[in-house]
């Protein structure tokens, strides 16, 4: 925005984002006052709007720019100008207040960020709390203020630094037995303002997560009195119980220690647990959100308590009641209940797995069986449900977390015991559909975690599984059939049961809701018992070509071309090349009619479901083949590889259909290793082709793997460097554009992969190389980028090419190496390790940190005293203050961290430094 426009225009626009029947119009208004909040005008005009008060919506807009302006560009304001802005929107807050508590709260968090970064404002909380407690008008903002500014303080918008942040928790923590006193007031004079109280308890929270209340003087206060006391009374309203049950929550889980907090502990486990007769009361009333708001309060009271409750079970506060409440709530109707304590019993497993304790094991093993229990009945379905159950929806969502509970928790209980009893149940009485379900469902849980050896009643189960009539309920025999699939290796220690399993499966492979799981099922066997299904191939073959007859989801049907390929690789080696061409050929021939119907009619069909299951067939075709031997598979993909080679061709400009078959070339490398060599000419000469005028970053990922198979063969080197420059001259075009690094994290993934292959296979052939300098230079510039698996490919890059200039592994290039990556660090260390520390403090998520010390730490391993003045130089190039007038780092932390990294011994070492010193600065 090259001038300022006139608050008129800027009004218009406000009025048209939220009054504008035409979405243009929104859209058009949208873009011009986000064009305004990025510029430096924003700070003047939304002062001037706040001030005319004109409406609703405008104060809103100008409240909300103000709070962005100083989270974002705090540094565009001089520093003679934050006592001015200060005023001001205090005034703007007193003068808005009955306006609208969106726009009280915007400027709340515009005034909490700004005394956060505000270094010249001490004890701002004083200051405010001064300024107007005693006018009951001015309560509510107050409330507001202090509200969000203890949340402020761990916001990621804001980089203060760690020394700010210190000062900042420090100051909170020295006035918070003001706040509470003001809180506590407050209530005494509002006692029967329902939304008073509301912010009070908000606020209460606000501080309790901070962590800076003293727990003795939190403990003699009236305001947890009033906490339960709002909890206990049957009259209390939706808003205010939740409320007050978040503050409870919030004051449990900020106990971090519960024997350095005892007095407020006690006060609040004592409390709890008089929540128990207002919680059947909620029961009662079906009063669902107060029933939920207890769960929470009860769970994080185990959640808190659970170290005393293992130490101690049964004595003091690790009295065993708090488990009983939480049983009390696993047995409501509703399932959303029971979830909410799934975390704590994941980790009371986790506790007892470790400690390991037989002893202790036996108290709470009571517990987790009566938890057991509860789980069974939530996991049934309606008695009038049709169908299989489904996956996706919430309650299919919540069996699967069911599922993953019992898993970690069975050992308490015992997997066999569980199994039997759950079988028994079955087996003795006659219980509905429903219930027969819901216990295969959990049995299947189980299943994997049973030791297959001679046990009778696992070969009983499956006995009269495969013996369930087609009558029964369709839901009974989808999960039968699930569970049958989680047996696998009990088939294959009983390989007795492998016929009547088989065909139990393709019984339901045949039936629509039944196919996907069946096949599912199909895969686990295929995986498990590959040796026995050997004989079984034609079967699987005849399966896999009339797939499609089949009604399974693309997951499903991939499965079962992948148990097939398993099975495949374990025939005889002379059976497997037949065996893989007519596997392939219903793919190959569909892909050939799509090429073909193409060409007559100029448009080409979608080729995806063929090459993904090609690309499946060989990822899993991997039989054992000795030294000498020709690869079984080695004609048949080359057999297949024009038609590849042409849909590639068809479709060059789509890159979904590329990357698939870049994939499946990619598995067809792979599975015959040096046996593909002469597919390595057309296929780099087709890929080198396409990229230059379709830069698909799939072919960078599929150079690699050709770089990884070829890169040590002496005679592909030359080869496969000219395939590598090629590649660079129009990726680099691409990433030089503006952005173009952030815009396209996927090609500097796979280019990085690309050249951390050839310094793992041929680091000579690249060091030697004339693109090697913008390799470099291109990831020195992409240190910065935020991208996970961009960042992660980059710094391995940068790591692996240093080290083969530290690792002596008695190669006679050893010192060729060393001598030309001292050429390449001689020009680009020093800016390297800058960028490095740069991107650390400023751009890289916390994270990637491991991955930089490894090429710092590398760095050092080759030359430590050049290193030393690389890093000094870093460093004092680092900003010492933040735009605030804090400090940010001392001289004595940029000492101290240098030496720390200088100095260490091993890489972790380096890596903690970092940790410790980047947070200076976020």
């Amino acid at each position: 925005m090259e001038s300022k426009p006139n608050l008129t225009l800027v009004y218009q626009a406000v009025q048209a984002l939220y009054h504008d029947p035409d979405p243009a119009g929104k859209e058009r208004a949208s873009l011009w006052l986000g064009e305004l909040q990025r510029s430096m005008y924003a700070w003047e005009i939304s002062d001037q709007l706040l001030q005319l008060k004109q409406d609703v919506e405008s104060c809103y807009f100008a409240a909300q720019t103000m709070k962005m302006k100083i989270q974002t560009s705090f540094y565009e304001l001089p520093p003679d100008t934050h006592n001015a802005l200060r005023d001001s929107l205090l005034t703007h807050i007193q003068n808005l207040r009955e306006l609208s508590p969106i726009i009280i709260t915007q400027l709340a968090l515009a005034i909490a960020d700004l005394a956060l970064q505000m270094a010249s404002w001490k004890g701002c909380v004083h200051t405010l709390i001064e300024k107007y407690n005693s006018d009951v008008s001015s309560m509510p903002f107050l409330i507001e203020i202090l509200t969000v500014l203890p949340e402020e303080v761990h916001s990621r918008s804001l980089r203060i630094g760690a020394n700010r942040r210190t000062e900042i928790i420090q100051d909170l923590s020295y006035y918070s037995s003001t706040v509470v006193t003001l809180l506590t007031s407050c209530v005494e004079k509002t006692v029967s303002d329902e939304k008073m109280l509301i912010k009070v308890f908000r606020c209460l929270s606000s501080w309790f997560n901070l962590g800076v209340l003293d727990s003795n003087f939190m403990a003699r206060n009236q305001l947890l009195m009033v906490l339960f006391q709002v909890l206990q009374r049957d009259e209390t309203s939706t808003n205010l119980h939740e409320a007050a049950s978040d503050c409870v929550c919030s004051a449990l889980y900020a106990m971090e220690n519960v024997d350095n907090n005892v007095a407020l502990a006690l006060q609040l486990f004592q409390g709890v647990l008089t929540l128990e007769t207002a919680y059947h009361m909620a029961v009662a009333r079906e009063d669902l959100d107060k029933v939920l708001n207890y769960c929470r309060i009860f769970t994080e009271l185990c959640e808190t308590f659970l170290e005393t409750t293992v130490r101690s079970p049964g004595q003091g506060m690790g009295d065993l009641r708090t488990l009983e409440l939480l049983l009390i709530c696993a047995g409501h109707p509703q399932y959303e209940v029971v979830e909410i304590s799934f975390n704590f019993w994941y980790r009371l497993g986790e506790h007892l797995y470790k400690i390991n304790d037989a002893a202790l094991h036996s108290i709470f093993r009571p517990y987790i069986q009566r938890l057991l229990h509860c789980l069974a009945r939530h996991c049934q379905l309606d008695p009038d449900h049709e169908g299989i159950p489904e996956d996706t929806d919430d309650f299919g969502e919540f069996r699967m977390r069911v599922s993953d509970l019992v898993k970690d928790v069975i050992f308490l209980v015992g997997s066999m015991e569980c199994f039997s009893q759950l079988y028994s149940t079955l087996k003795d009485g006659n219980p509905p559909w429903e219930v027969t379900e819901a216990v295969l469902f959990i049995m299947a849980a189980i299943a994997k975690s049973l030791d297959p050896e001679n046990n009778p009643t696992l070969s009983e189960v499956l006995q009269q599984v495969v013996l369930l009539p087609e009558s029964v309920h369709m839901a009974v025999r989808y999960t039968s059939i699930e569970l049958v699939g989680e047996m696998s290796e009990v088939v294959d220690r009983n390989p007795r049961f492998l016929d009547p399993v088989l065909n139990y499966l393709m019984k339901g492979l045949r039936e629509k809701p039944l196919a996907s799981a069946a096949a599912k099922s199909i895969h686990n066997m295929c995986s498990v018992c590959r040796d026995h299904m050997a004989q079984h191939f034609q079967g699987l073959l005849e399966i896999a070509r009339s797939l499609d007859s089949f009604a399974l989801s693309t997951e499903a049907a991939v499965g079962l071309l992948k148990g097939t390929a398993l099975v495949l690789a374990r025939l005889p080696l002379d059976k497997i090349a037949e065996c893989l061409s007519d596997l392939c050929a219903v793919q190959v021939i569909a892909l050939k009619k799509l090429l073909a119907e193409g060409s007559a009619n100029g448009k080409s069909a979608d080729p995806t479901v063929w090459l993904d299951r090609l690309a499946v067939i060989f990822r899993h075709t991997n039989p054992i083949v000795e030294n000498g031997q020709t690869h079984p598979c080695q004609n048949v993909i080359q057999e297949i590889w024009p038609v590849l080679s042409d849909t590639l061709n068809t479709h060059q400009a789509d890159n979904r259909i590329v990357e698939r078959c870049c994939r499946c070339l990619r598995f067809a490398v792979r599975c015959v290793g040096k046996g593909s060599a002469s597919l390595l000419q057309p296929l780099v000469t087709q890929m080198v082709g396409v990229y230059q005028v379709y830069p698909h970053s799939c072919f960078l990922y599929l150079g690699s793997i050709l770089v990884d198979e070829y890169g040590m063969e002496e005679g592909c080197r030359g080869g496969l460097l000219d395939m590598l420059q090629a590649l660079c001259m129009p990726t680099f075009q691409l990433l030089e554009q503006p952005n173009g690094l952030r815009n396209h994290p996927d090609t500097v993934d796979d280019l990085f992969r690309l050249a951390t292959r050839f310094v793992q296979r041929s680091p000579i052939t690249l060091l030697g190389s004339s693109i090697i300098v913008h390799i470099i230079q291109c990831a020195v510039a992409a240190t910065a980028l935020d991208h996970r698996d961009a960042n992660c490919s980059v710094m391995k890059f940068v790591r692996d090419l240093v080290h083969t200039g530290v690792s002596n592994d008695h190669e006679e290039d050893f010192e060729l190496r060393k001598r030309l990556i001292g050429q390449a660090l001689e020009q680009h260390g020093q800016q390297l390790v800058t960028q490095l520390m740069h991107s650390c403090c400023f751009c890289l998520p916390p994270y990637t940190l491991p991955d930089v010390a490894e090429v710092l730490w590398e760095l050092m391993m080759f030359d430590r005293p050049t290193f030393c003045r690389w890093l000094e130089s870093a460093l004092k190039g680092l900003p010492k203050e933040t735009s605030g007038g804090a400090v940010t780092v001392t001289h004595k932390q940029l000492t101290d961290f240098h030496k720390q990294v200088t100095s260490a011994e091993e890489c972790k070492q380096v890596c903690w430094s970092i940790r410790e010193f980047t947070r200076l600065f976020r």
